[in-house]
């Protein structure tokens, strides 16, 4: 899909992104992952800021996406809850960082969309000092047969829809990437994935 495109498919999502109750569950992921973070965190993908209120006190966030209307929705935010929070508007696929800038590096719920996961997964072990933590909340590919044939079979449709692959296996491309998982946590028919990992130095 053309990233122009899919940007505007996020930027005419923000409000609802903004508005939007979460299912418990997927709160107390967040809630469980993030309590992790520290220092200075790199977050992908932060879309309205639904990370925000899981920040433990203390870290000071960069926050990237290419949408505008998504990150003025984060602004307010984080400004609201008084979250220390850089935002940068970029393609989070083109963006360049110091190698180990960052403590902590979070992602949850953007691996669906990037073009090259497997290239900005490596990326992420770079930009990772290498005593910090990487933490992925992801949604991929199930393990079960039956839900796996299901997600193949409308990925297509889904992606045309919202920009989202449903097929990744995102414990695999953390591996791959070099990433060495310390933790990992499968939930709703092992479609989404609670991962904590160490940069390593593949």
């Amino acid at each position: 899909m053309d990233k122009q495109k899919l940007v505007r498919i996020f930027d005419k999502q923000a409000n609802q992104y903004d508005r939007r109750t979460e299912n418990p569950a997927q709160s107390r992921w967040r809630q469980q992952l993030l309590s992790h973070a520290r220092g200075h965190v790199l977050e992908l993908a932060v879309g309205a800021g639904a990370n925000f209120p899981y920040y433990p006190l203390g870290v000071q966030v960069t926050a990237v996406d290419f949408s505008p209307a998504m990150l003025e929705k984060a602004q307010r935010r984080a400004k609201h809850l008084h979250v220390n929070a850089e935002f940068v508007c970029t393609d989070m696929e083109n963006a360049d960082f110091a190698d180990h800038s960052f403590d902590t590096v979070v992602s949850t719920l953007s691996f669906c969309s990037y073009e090259r996961p497997l290239e900005l997964m490596g990326k992420l072990r770079r930009w990772c000092k290498p005593g910090g933590e990487i933490l992925l909340l992801e949604h991929g590919i199930s393990s079960r047969l039956l839900v796996a044939a299901l997600q193949k079979s409308l990925d297509p449709l889904l992606y045309r829809a919202y920009g989202c692959h449903h097929t990744r296996d995102i414990r695999q491309l953390a591996e791959q990437a070099g990433l060495n998982v310390i933790a990992a946590e499968s939930y709703w028919m092992d479609m989404v994935q609670l991962i904590r990992a160490k940069p390593g130095t593949a």
